[in-house]
């Protein structure tokens, strides 16, 4: 029966590799079924059953996660976030005329998937990439910058469902991992920066002053009038809060009101942003649930088993590294970190069997995913594919051919940091 229920979970990662049907509804129904073969019951007073690996997927990290998208859901409202975001770019164009304008419009975008979930370089793009290509900035070359925002939301935020699974299965919390993501995303975007500048010296470009006006003033275009310094405050206090290990849901709640206060924006209306926020946590909630409840599937029929087998050589002599080999390749062929998440979640598992640091562990798993699904295509969903239409003469295999170098220097950086946590932890 076992045996049949590993060849059942075979093909539910297959098909989940593939994208083939749908990914969520692929992990709970192909994990139901290898439950059922393996003998596993529905309920009752067995060690385990299915109930029980439903409910090991209602992990408390949740909560953390709601409880950043209600403070998000406030700083929306009040135009804090936008301030934020304009003088991101603001700076960018100071420090590093075109190629600072396009790298710091994806920084920006990368902040806002890193706090809502949803990281969409187009909104940034479409302001800051014909911004960058007046000033001499090649099209696609914009557009590829713009577009590495996905590596700062996916790998430095708080909300995407394999990086949510992969802290839950490691039993860390937010703070140092979200750390070594925005490292990893920020060293991406410096290298592509550092290029683009190398370029424009080659080129000889220069900065009209008519020009830098020019771009001064649709920067300048912005519905909010807060001011930076006031907007700032509640998200320092936020990320001081739960770095210093207090829970994030109740941190999240109180920056809130910090935010209303400081906006002097109405109770009522304050919480109506941010149940409105809270919306946002539906897909990783629900992914979040199957991907661990998956987890404790694979687990229970003895793929970790397998898994180590195959692996054993190599994670004896180096578990990290094996782990982040494995999840890049997963995410170069998956194309998704999503979808990584069918083979590197119970990957993870095995490697913090051999006894490694669970945060080395856990960073060498949800990283490479994150930079490696946009190696090939720039990404299926929400990255390239939606930047190219708002930065004028880019062309998206051109684009993605232009990010590839810079992928993998992250990579790079990435392998790199866990090495030197692993020798020294």
């Amino acid at each position: 029966m076992e045996i049949l229920a590993q060849l059942v979970m075979a093909l539910t990662l297959v098909l989940m590799i593939t994208g083939k049907t749908p990914l969520y509804l692929t992990a709970i129904v192909g994990a139901s079924v290898a439950a059922l073969a393996a003998g596993f019951p529905l309920t009752g007073d067995a060690e385990v059953t299915i109930t029980s690996m439903v409910e090991s997927g209602l992990n408390p990290v949740i909560a953390d996660m709601a409880g950043v998208l209600l403070f998000i859901g406030i700083m929306e409202k009040a135009g804090f976030l936008d301030a934020i975001i304009k003088k991101i770019i603001f700076v960018g164009r100071k420090a590093g005329g075109g190629p600072g304008i396009c790298t710091a419009g994806g920084v920006a975008a990368g902040i806002i998937g890193a706090l809502t979930g949803f990281t969409q370089p187009a909104i940034t793009a479409a302001v800051t990439g014909p911004a960058a290509t007046k000033l001499g900035v090649d099209p696609h070359k914009t557009a590829g910058v713009q577009a590495h925002a996905g590596h700062l939301g996916n790998f430095g935020g708080f909300t995407h469902p394999t990086q949510v699974a992969v802290i839950a299965t490691a039993g860390i919390s937010f703070g140092l991992i979200n750390l070594i993501g925005t490292i990893t995303a920020l060293s991406v975007f410096a290298i592509s920066f550092y290029r683009l500048k190398k370029e424009e010296i080659h080129k000889g470009l220069e900065l009209s002053e008519e020009k830098i006006n020019e771009i001064a003033a649709s920067l300048e275009e912005s519905e909010t009038n807060q001011s930076f310094g006031k907007a700032i405050l509640p998200f320092i206090v936020l990320v001081a809060a739960f770095a210093a290990g207090y829970p994030v849901f109740i941190v999240g709640i109180f920056c809130s009101l910090l935010v209303a206060a400081l906006s002097k924006m109405k109770l009522f209306e304050g919480e109506a942003a941010m149940l409105d926020s809270a919306k946002r946590v539906a897909t990783p909630l629900i992914a979040t649930i199957g991907f661990l409840y998956m987890s404790s599937v694979i687990n229970e029929i003895g793929i970790p088993e397998l898994l180590s087998d195959w692996f054993g050589p190599a994670l004896e002599v180096a578990p990290i590294q094996t782990m982040a080999l494995v999840a890049a390749l997963t995410g170069l062929v998956t194309q998704s970190k999503g979808a990584s998440a069918a083979i590197v979640v119970p990957f993870l598992g095995v490697v913090l069997e051999t006894g490694v640091d669970p945060l080395v562990a856990a960073a060498a798993a949800a990283g490479p995913a994150a930079l490696m699904q946009y190696y090939l295509t720039g990404g299926p969903v929400a990255a390239l594919a939606t930047t190219i239409p708002v930065v004028p003469g880019s062309e998206l295999k051109t684009a993605n051919k232009f990010q590839r170098p810079s992928i993998l220097g992250g990579l790079a950086v990435l392998f790199i940091i866990v090495t030197f946590m692993d020798f020294i932890m």
